[in-house]
């Protein structure tokens, strides 16, 4: 049997990330409730929520697909990120930083 999703690394990490994408939309501007703010977190979550999906998978290939989702879910992360700054929701600088960039 394989080890718990909240063991890995990569599962621990994505939390990591989810919480600072929270803490990032707490600054935008509320009109950006139902917009910006509801995707960069929906993208954020999702993005652990796979990974502990494909530790549920039973097939191999179940597993990879699941986790290209997640991999899919840090692009949109990322193009997300990059509106918001042109936006100037948030500082070029935030965007430098790899751990959410």
């Amino acid at each position: 049997m394989t080890g718990a999703f909240f063991d890995l690394r990569i599962w621990q990490k994505a939390q990591k990330l989810a919480k600072e994408i929270y803490k990032i939309t707490k600054l935008f501007s509320k009109d950006e409730l139902f917009g910006l703010t509801n995707q960069l977190r929906r993208s954020a979550v999702s993005v652990a929520a796979n990974i502990a999906e494909s530790q549920g998978r039973y097939y191999y290939r179940d597993k990879i697909r699941v986790l290209y989702i997640s991999r899919g879910e840090i692009y949109e992360i990322q193009s997300h990120l990059r509106i918001t700054s042109s936006q100037n929701y948030l500082p070029n600088k935030k965007l430098e930083n790899p751990f959410i960039a």
